[in-house]
């Protein structure tokens, strides 16, 4: 058997840093991914998706970006070939096509005993001192169950698997929840000239560009990113999804509803049930508008704070249509039953996110639901480490852009663990 210091489970930008900075120390170790390098991003996806987050903020320890557009928008495709320059210009030691079936905790040796499958076939255990779990919790779809409910004539998709208007069938198009997938989504389908209807949730709303710069530059700046999970008052906003924003364009652009709506789509509320047919809506579709201006103009508010506190004069204001606030949320639709049939929709795209799965870690490390215990990445159980998770330290934990932090800080922890 295979021994080892340490074993990453995910190829993804996550896993990477890590392997990075233990393959810095000499720790001997494998990253073991079940697809291809990067696989997220290359399956769950669509063909015209753009990162959200400014070109120099999407790259990993040791390997900067080097231009032409710092402030532009990496494609999927583009930021995939970045991660397989990033492993062969490190040479880190990525087994992919390697699914990891089993880890469990060696009886009494402080070891690991890690089984994999390559095509289906099982290999030969791996033993190792400790486990870093880097798979994320974007592993599995969530589906609510009224989509059994729905028409059996009706495509449906959830967002891991909509790749562009061209492969769905002729007809207009529902899409269920309105984060950033959602609305991202929903303009696409709207350019390309489908009728769309947006159930909408309660989300948060940023402007993409304030005052001459990107809002992500001003969040670095004035330390909203650095934010700890651990000073948090209110815990809850950790649950809470991505504000809207879209990448597409030379400095990507603002996304709201009521933008949305002016393209043509129908602003809904959330969708409550299925019943012969005919979808039943919520009345919260006026609120959601209203929260999105809010959290859009508290975002702004608390740049305009950080540059009195340092003393900067502001820049100019900048016109941004997309952000203007809708006080009496005009552009919302006040249905509240919507005949699928007689809206002529033949898709519906769920988009409700994704969910983590650790049922093959054999280990006591989890609570009843399945979620980990760990503190910042650390798990009880000697030698387990979890990242890539949002708010694993920080609010920066959840984008790219806090990779290297995250990844040094359990290097550093795994390291004081093995001696």
């Amino acid at each position: 058997m295979t021994e080892l210091d340490a074993v990453i489970v995910g190829a993804g930008q996550a896993g990477l840093g890590v392997s990075y900075f233990l393959q810095r120390d000499g720790r001997k170790h494998v990253v073991f991914e079940r697809g291809r390098i990067g696989e997220s991003w290359i399956s769950q996806r669509w063909d015209s998706f753009r990162l959200n987050t400014p070109n120099f903020m999407n790259v990993l320890p040791g390997l900067p970006y080097d231009g032409p557009e710092p402030d532009g928008f990496w494609s999927r495709d583009e930021y995939v070939a970045y991660l397989r320059s990033y492993v062969d210009h490190w040479r880190l030691p990525v087994r992919t096509g390697a699914t990891v079936v089993s880890v469990e905790q060696a009886q009494g040796e402080g070891r690991f005993t890690v089984r994999t499958t390559t095509g289906g076939q099982a290999e030969e255990p791996v033993s190792s001192r400790s486990i870093v779990i880097a798979s994320g919790s974007q592993r599995t779809q969530k589906l609510p169950p009224t989509r059994d409910r729905l028409p059996r004539d009706i495509l449906q998709l959830h967002t891991g698997d909509y790749r562009s208007p061209a492969a769905l069938p002729p007809g207009a198009v529902l899409v269920v929840g309105s984060a950033q997938s959602g609305c991202q989504i929903a303009e696409e389908l709207l350019l390309s000239g489908r009728t769309v209807y947006l159930s909408t949730s309660k989300v948060g709303r940023v402007p993409r560009r304030y005052r001459g710069r990107d809002i992500l530059e001003w969040w670095i700046d004035s330390k909203f990113l650095d934010v700890t999970y651990a000073s948090l008052e209110d815990k809850s906003i950790v649950r809470a999804p991505q504000p809207q924003a879209s990448g597409i364009g030379r400095y990507g652009h603002t996304l709201s509803l009521q933008h949305l709506a002016r393209q043509g789509a129908v602003i809904l509320g959330r969708l409550l049930d299925v019943n012969a047919g005919t979808l039943i809506l919520g009345d919260d579709a006026a609120a959601n508008v209203r929260y999105a201006d809010g959290f859009s103009l508290r975002q702004k508010d608390g740049i305009d704070a950080y540059l009195a506190r340092a003393g900067i004069t502001p820049p100019p204001l900048e016109e941004d249509p997309a952000d203007a606030p809708d006080p009496e949320a005009a552009c919302v639709s006040p249905l509240r039953r919507l005949g699928l049939g007689d809206a002529k929709v033949s898709t519906v795209i769920w988009a409700t996110g994704f969910g983590g799965d650790f049922s093959w870690i054999h280990v006591p490390a989890f609570d009843a639901e399945g979620k980990p215990h760990h503190q910042q990445g650390v798990a009880p159980v000697p030698g387990l480490y979890f990242i890539g998770f949002p708010w694993l330290r920080s609010r920066k934990s959840g984008i790219i852009y806090g990779v290297e932090d995250d990844a040094q800080f359990i290097a550093a922890a795994l390291a004081k663990q093995l001696g």
